[in-house]
């Protein structure tokens, strides 16, 4: 009575299974298994298979259902609804109702809906669980909010400027959930294995049941028992659960951490890096030029060469010519600047106080053979002449990134090898830059498909780990493309960074890339840990059971207790902050 109360609900299951197509589920194994025990007269191991494997089905659907609880939990960051104006009060809706252009209220303690500007209050913001920064960000009038942020302490009135769809929360959701369909080869080998795995023991249970009591001429009954065994432990639950969901818990670490990785196949690939190459510009340095230094000749003052370099670059619209134009506290006079030739790729030539000077490079300067004093500091120079005769040197530089020497120095100690710059600057910055912060090596003044020969050089001649590429994810898509890992910096807003890159940091820092190889080698861990550990203690009670030492328990702890301890097990990789 006891075995068809128990047994009922699964040998039910398995005759769907049988119905379905589904030969060899486990509730076919176990059903087969527990009749075989019933059968030869063992009845309370014929109950207990089903009693412990009913029981471990429970344990294991829960340890399931935490895990995937605490997956989703890290990404529960759709805003359910939005306070918009309406005729001067607010009405809650769907924030996809909400068009661009509507005015929306965010009180405090409330998840900001859509993306938009603040055009009334003063609050603080949590957005680590889009960038994974956990230092609240203080907002007022004119600043950026991005949706799935969390307003801490004042309410916010903000303008919409992207439709929900179209949304920072909405982007990082979509690439989750497309990112659970990149299988890992290490998944794909598991589920590839499983359906060979499962026929195959159930093969062996039937030769032993079979063909020892033939040929040695003993009884069927122990050689069922064992046989029994063999198709308790036959179901690969273990692997094919806890795998995917180890990988699917590594996508969900790096998402909090401010890191959207598109696939397992990339968590994958990236425990096996050691060639990582850097594009300069907007990766290891801001993209934002800056005055570094102003060299005044003999009889000038620094005051004088930057009055003169800022009217005459004012009339210009190129970076380096806005960063001297912002280096100049003093207002501009634009009535002392006349006959204004911009010459490409060279410089500005002008009428300053009805006195001709020239700014811009080397070029620009042995054109009008004008001598200049050489200049052995990094950085762009750019020189000032006066009635012919050079006044001074400005030196523009590109800042680095603060965190960018300790990222570079974290991938060391992490055993990357090999760490690589590409920029289209000029060799001497470069150079610099490359020495500062402990690059390897660096190429220098190479045009963009020139950065996509080097990379397959580097291919060439990399045959063991895999190459990465980081860069800015605008300009760099052929290269991003190319390689192993495309990694994009500061995907934070920008559609063309999440198209183009494989990973993408939500975040300019590049301290996030040594966090996304240690998930990735963390993950990738608890998966080989699952394998050895669930094919090695089947693979010990499938022999021991041949030769009549494993009983039916052990059989059951085999399936289900793995599965279990397996699936509890892939958890930890959420534990990775």
């Amino acid at each position: 009575m006891a075995y068809i109360v128990i047994a009922r609900n699964i040998v039910f299951d398995a005759i769907k299974g049988i119905l379905g197509g589904q030969l060899l589920d486990e509730n076919f194994l176990m059903s087969i298994a527990s009749l075989a025990a019933f059968l030869i007269g063992e009845y309370p191991e014929a109950v207990a298979v089903m009693l412990f494997f009913r029981v471990g089905e429970i344990f294991e659907h829960m340890a399931v259902d935490r895990s995937k609880r605490s997956i989703t939990a890290l990404l529960d960051i759709k805003p359910e609804f939005a306070n918009l104006k309406k005729d001067n009060n607010y009405v809650k809706v769907s924030p996809d109702k909400i068009q661009i252009g509507d005015i929306i209220l965010v009180k405090p303690g409330e998840k900001v809906p859509l993306d938009g500007i603040v055009i009334e209050g003063q609050s603080t913001i949590d957005t680590s669980v889009i960038t994974g920064e956990s230092i609240p960000r203080e907002v007022d009038v004119d600043n950026e909010v991005l949706s799935g942020s969390i307003n801490k302490t004042g309410a916010l009135t903000i303008k919409v400027t992207k439709l929900f769809n179209e949304s920072t929360v909405s982007k990082i959701l979509d690439l989750v959930e497309k990112a659970n369909a990149q299988k890992a080869k290490t998944e794909k080998f598991i589920t590839k294995f499983a359906r060979y795995y499962t026929p195959a023991v159930v093969g062996g249970a039937l030769l032993l049941a079979i063909c020892p009591p033939l040929i040695l001429k003993e009884p069927f009954l122990p050689w069922m028992y064992r046989a029994a065994i063999f198709l308790v432990v036959s179901c690969p639950c273990a692997l094919v659960i806890s795998i995917p969901l180890g990988y699917f818990g590594g996508i969900g670490a790096a998402s909090r951490n401010g890191i959207l990785i598109k696939g397992g196949n990339f968590i994958e690939a990236l425990k096996d890096v050691d060639t990582i190459v850097f594009d300069k510009t907007g990766t290891l340095t801001k993209g934002k030029f800056k005055v570094k230094e102003i060299m005044a000749q003999e009889g000038f003052k620094e005051d004088e060469v930057l009055k003169i370099a800022a009217h005459i670059e004012h009339f210009s619209n190129h970076p380096i010519a806005q960063s001297i134009v912002e280096e100049y506290s003093k207002g501009l006079d634009e009535s002392k600047v006349s006959n204004i030739n911009e010459i490409a790729g060279k410089g500005i030539s002008a009428e300053f106080e009805e006195i001709q000077v020239l700014v811009g490079n080397k070029a620009l300067m042995k054109d009008n053979n004008i001598h200049i004093s050489a200049v052995n500091q990094a950085g762009t120079n750019i020189y000032i002449s006066k009635e012919n005769k050079h006044i001074g040197t400005i030196i523009i530089a590109d800042e680095l990134k603060e965190d960018t020497k300790d990222g570079i120095e974290s991938l060391k100690k992490m055993g990357i090898s090999n760490i690589i710059m590409l920029t289209g600057d000029h060799k001497n910055v470069a150079d610099h830059i490359g020495k500062k912060i402990g690059i390897d090596k660096v190429y220098s003044e190479l045009l963009p498909h020139e950065k996509v020969e080097k990379l397959e050089l580097l291919f060439n001649k990399n045959n063991k780990g895999k190459v990465v590429f980081v860069g800015d994810g605008i300009n760099d898509a052929p290269v991003l493309a190319r390689a192993d890992v495309g990694i994009a910096m500061g995907g934070l807003g920008s559609d063309a960074a999440i198209e183009a890159a494989d990973v993408v940091l939500m975040t300019d820092e590049i301290s996030k890339i040594p966090k996304a190889i240690s998930i990735s080698k963390n993950t990738n861990k608890i998966v080989w840990q699952n394998i050895i550990f669930a094919l090695g203690v089947k693979g010990i009670i499938l022999v021991l059971g041949a030769v009549g030492i494993a009983n039916m328990w052990s059989a059951v702890f085999g399936d289900v207790g793995v599965a279990t301890i397996a699936i509890l097990n892939a958890m930890r990789v959420l534990n990775d902050k």
